[in-house]
């Protein structure tokens, strides 16, 4: 998948199960991700506890947490932790910076 189109806001949901160390780490990648794009601002982030609102999960087919989910884009679910940052971000079709560190392979 191409690079994103600037000024095309992306909108990004990020289902996770309360405060549970899986989720904990996805949130810390996600926002290491946004951090590492050429233009963070343009991502705009969303966190559902699907402990608090579980039919929000539903409505959006998430059955397995953590789970990232892309709007205003083809259609992407993410499962995972996130952890590896230069997939995420191709998945995505983000544009980036080569530079930083690479996360770990799932």
């Amino acid at each position: 998948m191409g690079d994103r189109s600037e000024g095309t806001a992306l909108l990004l949901r990020l289902f996770v199960a309360g405060e549970g160390p899986n989720s904990r780490e996805a949130l810390a990648n996600l926002e290491a991700i946004r951090q590492r794009c050429l233009h963070p601002d343009d991502v705009q982030v969303e966190i559902v506890d699907v402990l608090e609102d579980p039919l929000r999960a539903l409505e959006d087919g998430v059955l397995v947490t953590p789970t990232l989910k892309a709007y205003n884009s083809p259609p992407v679910s993410i499962v995972g932790t996130l952890r590896d940052h230069q997939k995420v971000m191709r998945a995505l079709g983000l544009p980036h910076h080569e530079s930083g560190r690479r996360g770990a392979e799932d």
